[in-house]
């Protein structure tokens, strides 16, 4: 059986590296899906909604209204410190494959921690717009 919860958040970021318009600072409306794989446990269900808002809703909050800075970004990172503005300093580019590849890592490790789970697999989709998106499944041992 499979069941989804969807997230959104906020973030700006650049890609200093890119040869486009993405090389300037900008922001995203990201929306989430997080796909759960398992066996029913008792009560019918593979995980409790709340239970997985639990496990993925503080990564949202770090992330929501920030800018994601790579770390070697030194201009945009000196100027997100000096004005005292959220960020989220990555070491890596904040594309959204890497994204979906540090969220992915995150919500499996915190639905590790469910005690008495049997989750097969979790999928993580991540839009940066209503056309350009990045997925991720992790199966679980």
């Amino acid at each position: 059986m499979k069941i989804s919860k969807e997230f959104r958040w906020e973030m700006g970021h650049r890609l200093p590296f890119h040869e486009g318009l993405c090389k300037n600072i900008h922001g995203h409306s990201y929306y989430l899906v997080v796909e759960v794989e398992g066996e029913l446990n008792e009560n019918g269900m593979v995980i409790v909604f709340y239970d997985l808002s639990k496990a993925v809703k503080p990564i949202i909050d770090e992330f929501d209204h920030a800018f994601m800075c790579w770390e070697n970004d030194k201009e945009v990172k000196n100027f997100l410190e000096k004005l005292n503005m959220k960020r989220v300093i990555v070491n890596y580019h904040s594309t959204v494959e890497n994204i979906c590849n540090d969220f992915t890592s995150r919500i499996s490790g915190e639905l590790n921690k469910i005690q008495g789970s049997k989750f097969i697999s979790v999928t993580v989709r991540i839009s940066e717009t209503p056309n350009s998106s990045a997925e991720k499944t992790v199966f679980f041992s």
